[in-house]
């Protein structure tokens, strides 16, 4: 039933676009280490693609590409197509965060002559993995006169990096005898980000240091922080993985990787019958909720905009026909089958890295809870247009059927009546700092991507 290894297929010309791909991959990942990076990322290419913000267009017709933003953490952009709206869309869906750490809104203080920073995580992460590595801070802090500040601290070279400390093995008998789960603590995942005190007679000199540095760089004061948001992320750049280069390792893969290749295949198609979307969003990893999640009414907004723009007497309930003749790729990772952990998956609806896209029929935990549980007929639709498109894909399961699970935004999206299933890209190491990915499956995704996009 698997579909061969994608790098047997590909001959020398074929194999030198897969790692071009790759590149710029590693780029927008390298840069794209928060969502309103990513956002940022996005709307550059889709502005040099030709896209316009919809906040400056009054009329859209067939070919016609424009894109909304919301809070500079979603973006959903569309070709409109030679059919009506009231046809249904061709949607590619991704989302732009992922697990990490986030700065307390009260984060600094000293104790022993350091200053550490409290940390609250975000998303489901192994905690003992964000020990003892070189993490960077990215985000804003807002400020009472309606200024934002940019912070980047951990990228560049030439800057610091903060990290979380851990207890030496030689002292550490007590600390190996707990479980996984309890080696550390989400209470003790602060940052070392001090330990020179600021000459005087100074309380707490080494925090109040690591305020004069701010102050000075960033022009921020302490309580500044109530009105920040501060996220917590490896440093580093995407770089080559594997003697062979076929892969890449990166932090947030999942689920950046089809964001990117999403956005890319919607880029790169030229014109399309049905309406063409491509929609990123936040929050899924804690469940898709808020102003920013896949559960806001954001693009419910932006269609019933599109079919007003378009001149839609009704948009408001031509939203929901549009929506029902819909057709969805839930563009989010599957977990990619780990040789060292086999007894985790059942081999036969496994994901393979290099073996093309994924496509989960369901996902959720255990007894399909919280699942959106595809229809067969849109899967034999799909089947038909990645074969014509000489797409290497393949099936999977989130693991064996009672050793966990996972969610995705599909089931949301279904909720509006629509056909949705996911289809993505197999990762090992899934939600830790580093995550691995094949480069033939981003091209493969990407190529599957540009075909949904332009099925009849």
């Amino acid at each position: 039933m698997y579909r061969e290894n994608s790098w047997k297929k590909y001959n020398d010309k074929q194999e030198k676009e897969v790692f071009k791909f790759a590149e710029g991959y590693k780029d927008f990942l390298s840069a794209s280490k928060t969502e309103r990076l990513a956002v940022k990322e996005a709307k550059a290419r889709l502005d040099k693609a030709g896209y316009i913000n919809a906040e400056e267009v009054k009329s859209v017709k067939p070919g016609d590409k424009i894109y909304f933003l919301n809070k500079n953490k979603n973006v959903c952009a569309f070709i409109v197509g030679s059919k009506p709206l009231r046809d249904g869309l061709r949607i590619l869906g991704a989302h732009i965060d992922s697990p990490r750490m986030d700065l307390k809104e009260h984060p600094l203080y000293e104790k022993n002559e350091f200053a550490l920073a409290d940390t609250h995580y975000y998303g489901g992460i192994k905690k003992y993995q964000w020990v003892t590595i070189p993490l960077a801070l990215h985000g804003v802090v807002c400020k009472k006169d309606g200024s934002v500040v940019d912070v980047h601290i951990g990228e560049d070279e030439s800057d610091p990096v903060v990290g979380i400390s851990d207890l030496l093995i030689h002292l550490s008998a007590d600390q190996l005898q707990k479980p996984g789960a309890k080696v550390i603590e989400g209470e003790a995942l602060d940052l070392t980000i001090g330990n020179k005190p600021l000459k005087g007679d100074e309380k707490n000199a080494v925090k109040a240091n690591v305020l004069k540095i701010l102050k000075e760089k960033y022009d921020i004061e302490e309580e500044d922080f109530i009105s920040a948001e501060i996220e917590v992320v490896p440093a580093g750049k995407a770089r080559d993985y594997g003697l062979d280069r076929s892969m890449v390792a990166g932090y947030g893969h999942d689920d950046r990787s089809c964001a990117y290749t999403s956005l890319m295949a919607l880029i790169d198609t030229k014109s399309v019958e049905h309406t063409a979307c491509c929609i990123l969003v936040d929050k899924e990893e804690i469940g898709s909720v808020g102003a920013t999640g896949a559960q806001s009414r954001f693009f419910e907004n932006a269609v019933t905009k599109l079919l007003e723009l378009a001149g839609e007497k009704d948009p408001l309930w031509a939203a929901r026909i549009v929506f029902e003749n819909s057709k969805m790729l839930s563009s989010d990772v599957s977990a990619g089958f780990d040789p060292l952990f086999p007894s985790v998956s059942d081999p036969n609806n496994a994901a393979y890295l290099s073996y093309g896209l994924v496509f989960n029929k369901y996902t959720g935990a255990r007894g399909k809870s919280g699942s959106n549980d595809a229809n067969p007929e849109y899967y034999a639709w799909i089947r038909r247009v990645m074969d014509d498109a000489s797409v290497n894909w393949h099936n999977a399961e989130l693991g064996k059927v009672d050793q966990g699970g996972g969610g995705t935004i599909a089931y949301i999206l279904g909720n509006y009546n629509m056909n949705v299933i996911d289809a993505g890209i197999p990762v090992l190491n899934m939600h830790a700092p580093q995550e691995i990915v094949s480069k033939a499956d981003l091209f493969e995704a990407y190529s599957g991507y540009k075909a949904f996009l332009g099925a009849k």
